[in-house]
C-alpha cells in the first residue's frame, strides 16, 4: 500500500474483499467485453456481416485486458469507453472494425453498472439474512428473560430481552422485503442506442424493427437477464440509483438503531458487544470496555444515510435524454454506498454472533423499578381481600413518594416493599409480595410473541435462503 497518498478506508479497513472486487475495474471491464461480444454475436446471428472468426477472437481475449494500453488510449481520447474499444481491438484485430457496432458508451457503461449493482445487492442479501439468523437465535434464547422496557428512555413496563431483539429483527425483515422488491423489478438498460430510440440499429438492419427488437432480446439473454427498461434516454433511469440507495439507507438505519440500543445497554452493563482478550478500550483508561464495534457501525451508517440525497439530486438534474454531470459523482457514490453497507453488515454479523447478556445485572435493575410498577397489582390484591380501593390508592401513592425520595434524594435502594410490608393497610398481601412481584408475571405475551413472530415471519425467509447461512462477520481492525 502506498502510504504517501490518501487511501479510502472503506477499502483498507472496513468493506469485505468480496464487495471491493464486485466494484473493481477488473469486473467492470470484463463485463464491457462480455457485452461487446454478446452484441457482436447477436448482430451476426441476425445477418450482419460479422464472422465467427471475429467472434472467436473476441472471446479468446475477453479477459486479458491490457490496462496500460487502455490508460494510454484514455489520455489520448479523454474517453474511457473508446479507450477500451481500441484496447480490445488491438487484442482482437480481426474484430476491431465491428466492436461496439451501433452502440453508444452507455450500452456497456449502464448495463455493466446495473449488473454490478445487482450482484452487490445479492452480496448484501446474503449478509442481511445471516444477521437475521443470528438475531433469531438470540431472540429465542432470551425470549422469556424479563428486562426493563423503556419509553422516552425511562423505565416502563417489563418486556424480555428476546422480545426487544425481535424489534431489531423486524426492522431487518422490512429491509429484506424492500431489497427483494428491488431484485424482483430489476432490469437492464438493453440495446437502445444514443438517445434511446434505437435509430443506429434500425439503420444497421435496413429498417427491420423486428430484428432490432430481437437483437435486444438476444443480447440481454446472453448476459443472463430477460427484462429491460421499455424506454430510456441515453442512460437507464437514474431514479433506480436513488431507489437502490434508499434500500441501502434503510438497512443502515436498522443497524444504526441496533448499535445505539446496544451502546446504551452496555452503559447499563446489561448487554455487551464482543470484547477480545487483547483489545484495548482506551489508550488512557485501561479499565474501559468501549463498544467500539457498535460505534463504528453507527459511524458508517450515518455516512450511508447521507447518500440518497445525492442520488436524488442526480436523478433530478438529468436534462432531457442525459447530461454527463452524473458520471464522476456516480463513480464515487454508488460504489461507496455498497461498500459502506457491506461493512455495516459485517460488523452487525460479528456483534450478534457474540453478544453477552448479564442476567444478574438485569435482575437487579428490575428489582429497583418493579415495586413501583407493581403497585397496581398490590392494590388490587388488597381490594380482593376487602380493602377500600381509594384509601389504598392514596396510601400507596404516599409510600411511593417516600421510596422515590429515598432513591433520588438519599441515593439509597428502593425501599417501597419494606414500607408496604410495615403498613397495616397492606397486611392482607404482606406474605405474598414476592409472589406478586415475580417479574415473569409482568412480561405479558412477550415470549409467545417472539415464538410466533419468528415462526410466521422470519423462519420462511431463513428457510428460503438456507444455502446462504453460516457466514461470519470479520472485524479486521
Amino acid at each position: 500500500m502506498d502510504n504517501t497518498v490518501y487511501q479510502n478506508p472503506l477499502n483498507t479497513r472496513y468493506a469485505s474483499r468480496e464487495m471491493q472486487e464486485n466494484f473493481g475495474d477488473e469486473k467492470r471491464f470484463r463485463l464491457w467485453r462480455k457485452l461487446w461480444i454478446a452484441l457482436a454475436e447477436s448482430e451476426m446471428e441476425l445477418g450482419l456481416p460479422i464472422t465467427q472468426v471475429q467472434i472467436d477472437e473476441m472471446k479468446a481475449h475477453a479477459d486479458d485486458i491490457d490496462y496500460a494500453r487502455a490508460e494510454q488510449y484514455e489520455k489520448k481520447f479523454r474517453h474511457d469507453v473508446m479507450a477500451h474499444v481500441h484496447a480490445f481491438g488491438d487484442a482482437a484485430p480481426s474484430a476491431a472494425s465491428i466492436i461496439h457496432l451501433g452502440a453508444t458508451s452507455c450500452f456497456v457503461d449502464c448495463n455493466s453498472e446495473l449488473i454490478i449493482m445487482r450482484d452487490g445487492l445479492e452480496i448484501l442479501l446474503k449478509k442481511l439474512v445471516n444477521v437475521m439468523d443470528k438475531l433469531k437465535a438470540f431472540a429465542m434464547k432470551y425470549r422469556d428473560l424479563p428486562t426493563l422496557g423503556f419509553t422516552h428512555l425511562q423505565p416502563a413496563q417489563l418486556t424480555t430481552v428476546g422480545k426487544r431483539a425481535t424489534l431489531w429483527l423486524q426492522d431487518l425483515m422490512l429491509d429484506y422485503e424492500n431489497l427483494q422488491n428491488l431484485l424482483a423489478h430489476f432490469r437492464l438498460r438493453g440495446v437502445k442506442g444514443t438517445t434511446g430510440t434505437q435509430a443506429s440499429f434500425l439503420d444497421l438492419f435496413d429498417g427491420d424493427a423486428e430484428k432490432v427488437k430481437e437483437l435486444e432480446r438476444r443480447v440481454v439473454k446472453k448476459m443472463g437477464y430477460d427484462r429491460v427498461y421499455g424506454v430510456t434516454g441515453q442512460t437507464y433511469p437514474r431514479k433506480f440509483d436513488y431507489n437502490v440507495l434508499c434500500v441501502l439507507s434503510q438497512i443502515a438505519q436498522s443497524a444504526y438503531k441496533f448499535s445505539n440500543d446496544v451502546r446504551i445497554l452496555q452503559n447499563m452493563k446489561e448487554v455487551e458487544e464482543p470484547f477480545e482478550k487483547s483489545q484495548i478500550g482506551s489508550s488512557a483508561m485501561a479499565y474501559k470496555r468501549n463498544p467500539m464495534r457498535c460505534e463504528r457501525m453507527g459511524s458508517l451508517a450515518r455516512y450511508m444515510l447521507s447518500l440518497p440525497t445525492n442520488s436524488a439530486v442526480t436523478a433530478s438534474t438529468q436534462w432531457f435524454e442525459r447530461t454527463l454531470d452524473d458520471s464522476a459523482n456516480r463513480r464515487i457514490v454508488n460504489a461507496q454506498a455498497f461498500l459502506t453497507v457491506d461493512a455495516v453488515l459485517n460488523i452487525y454479523m460479528n456483534v450478534t454472533d457474540g453478544l453477552v447478556v448479564y442476567e444478574k445485572v438485569i435482575a437487579r435493575h428490575i428489582a429497583a423499578e418493579l415495586p413501583f410498577m407493581a403497585t397496581e397489582n398490590i392494590m388490587m390484591e388488597c381490594v380482593k381481600a376487602g380493602g377500600n380501593r381509594q384509601e389504598l390508592h392514596e396510601r400507596i401513592r404516599e409510600l411511593s413518594m417516600q421510596a422515590a425520595a429515598n432513591v433520588k434524594a438519599e441515593g439509597k435502594e428502593n425501599n417501597l416493599l419494606d414500607l408496604i410490608r410495615a403498613d397495616d393497610a397492606f397486611r392482607a398481601v404482606r406474605d405474598r409480595l414476592d409472589e406478586i412481584l415475580d417479574a415473569r408475571k409482568f412480561i405479558g405475551r412477550a415470549p409467545q410473541q417472539v415464538e410466533e413472530f419468528i415462526a410466521q415471519e422470519i423462519d420462511p425467509i431463513l428457510q428460503k435462503h438456507a444455502s446462504l447461512l453460516g457466514e461470519k462477520g470479520e472485524v479486521n481492525v
